[in-house]
């Protein structure tokens, strides 16, 4: 009895061992706004719909790759707590976080253009932005404001504002096929770099 109760460990150690878990490496997106929040507006283009199309695409192809596996904290247009995405974030402890967004500023027709990242007071959130940055050409790197996906989130996290909505140029370029191809495709780089 003794000897069967030993064999019976030994071989469920044996089945048991060899399946040891694959860890996951997340990246974790997080399309801006959602649901009753959207965003800022122009010409009939809101920031929930751009960051949330912009968001699925990178998820598709980066998924596809089997490197990463993209977690989009939110994947529809549903109103989504700044509370209930950093728990999640904290929980999968993605290799990184990309929180997109689109930038509006006071005037109607806005001279100021292009993108802007936001870091959090960390090393490895000013890496991922500078490469962001160069791969963009004309981003603007900037210290945390207090904003809260940057203050929450345990893993590196840049919050990237695409372009001002009410600049025409920069509203072209984020709503044209072409242009949120362009945007997705320097994300996945980016993404894949890492």
């Amino acid at each position: 009895m003794k000897g069967t109760k030993l064999l019976i460990v030994s071989l469920f150690s044996t089945v048991f061992l060899s399946f040891t878990p694959i860890n996951k490496k997340y990246i974790v997106i997080d399309p801006g706004h959602g649901g009753n929040d959207f965003g800022s507006n122009s010409n009939g283009h809101s920031e929930k719909d751009i960051t949330l199309t912009i968001a699925q695409e990178i998820k598709t192809i980066v998924d596809s790759q089997d490197k990463y596996e993209v977690v989009l904290t939110r994947d529809s247009d549903k109103d989504s707590q700044l509370r209930e995405r950093t728990d999640l974030i904290n929980k999968l402890h993605p290799e990184m976080v990309i929180s997109l967004h689109v930038n509006s500023s006071p005037e109607k027709e806005s001279t100021k253009q292009g993108q802007e990242i936001f870091i959090q007071n960390s090393d490895p959130s000013r890496i991922l932005a500078e490469r962001i940055s160069q791969k963009f050409n004309s981003s603007k790197v900037m210290e945390d404001r207090n904003l809260h996906i940057l203050r929450e989130s345990k893993s590196p996290t840049v919050l990237v504002e695409l372009g001002f909505m009410n600049n025409s140029k920069d509203r072209a370029y984020m709503t044209s096929t072409e242009g949120q191809r362009d945007i997705v495709q320097k994300f996945v780089e980016i993404i894949n770099e890492n």
